[in-house]
């Protein structure tokens, strides 16, 4: 399973850029980055709730579920770097 982060639409919905969205929200631009590229493992309430203010929309607008089996993924990574 996957959550997809879909905060590149939301931005080009709204034309802002970026670094506008990341000052206007109050986190850095790398750490807006590092969401919007589905990198990061978690996100905070507070960090949502103004994303969605600042952006004019619902959390479902920005994050959706997509099914599939990542931790297979994970596990095949882990099994060839211990038998590497």
């Amino acid at each position: 399973m996957r959550i997809i982060v879909d905060i590149d639409v939301m931005i080009a919905k709204r034309k802002m850029s970026v670094g506008e969205l990341a000052e206007r929200v109050g986190i850095t631009p790398a750490n807006l980055a590092v969401l919007k590229n589905g990198r990061a493992k978690a996100v905070r309430f507070t960090t949502l709730a103004a994303l969605c203010e600042v952006l004019e929309c619902q959390p479902g607008d920005l994050l959706r579920w997509e099914p599939g089996d990542e931790t297979d993924a994970e596990t095949e990574t882990a099994t060839t770097a211990t038998k590497g």
